[in-house]
């Protein structure tokens, strides 16, 4: 039974039902029901510069506040600010805006540090802002990567589109595993 009429003549069959609405609430819960639209996709809405990018949810493991301290690498590019000991591991922190070479990033009040969820490559992104979770249907993805200020078209792999926002998805398994951050020591 999949119509809301196949439910009104079951009217006389409570158990029944009962039996129905829990299956196709069951498969609704599992994105199998006829009024199940769409899958979700959650990711992590954060800022570069005045832009907003947004990472998927399993290419984060934590978000942090930028350490007090962290020690300096002697012999490495500028956007390598240091090396941080967070809870006994060591955190490499990196501005991504200085990376991809569109200027500083501002330590503010709202600077934020993205621990990537990567085995091999530990790293820790110093990003403007972060915006939280930020959820988005099936049909509002966009194959085409939106124009951006910063520079980090490589690493952007489409965009999710609600209303007039735009919503580029930052690829952060990409970033770690680039060529150039990979060679952080200076020229």
């Amino acid at each position: 039974m999949s119509s809301t009429a196949d439910l009104a003549a079951l009217v006389e069959e409570p158990f029944a039902l009962l039996r129905e609405m829990e299956q196709r609430s069951r498969e609704a819960h599992a994105g199998q029901g006829a009024g199940a639209t769409s899958a979700e996709w959650v990711g992590v809405g954060f800022r570069i510069g005045e832009e907003q990018f947004v990472a998927s949810r399993d290419d984060v493991r934590e978000v942090l506040m930028l350490p007090e301290a962290m020690t300096r690498v002697p012999g490495a590019n500028r956007w390598l600010l240091g090396i941080a000991n967070l809870r006994g591991h060591l955190l490499p922190l990196i501005d991504v805006k200085l990376m991809l070479g569109s200027g500083r990033t501002s330590l503010r009040r709202t600077t934020r540090v993205i621990s990537v969820n990567h085995r091999e490559v530990p790293a820790g992104l110093v990003v403007d802002e972060v915006l939280g979770f930020r959820r988005f249907m099936e049909h509002e993805y966009k194959d085409e990567a939106a124009k951006t200020i910063v520079r980090c078209d490589s690493f952007l792999g489409g965009t999710y589109q609600r209303g007039d926002e735009a919503w580029p998805i930052f690829n952060l398994f990409d970033l770690v595993e680039s060529k150039t951050f990979l060679q952080a020591a200076a020229e």
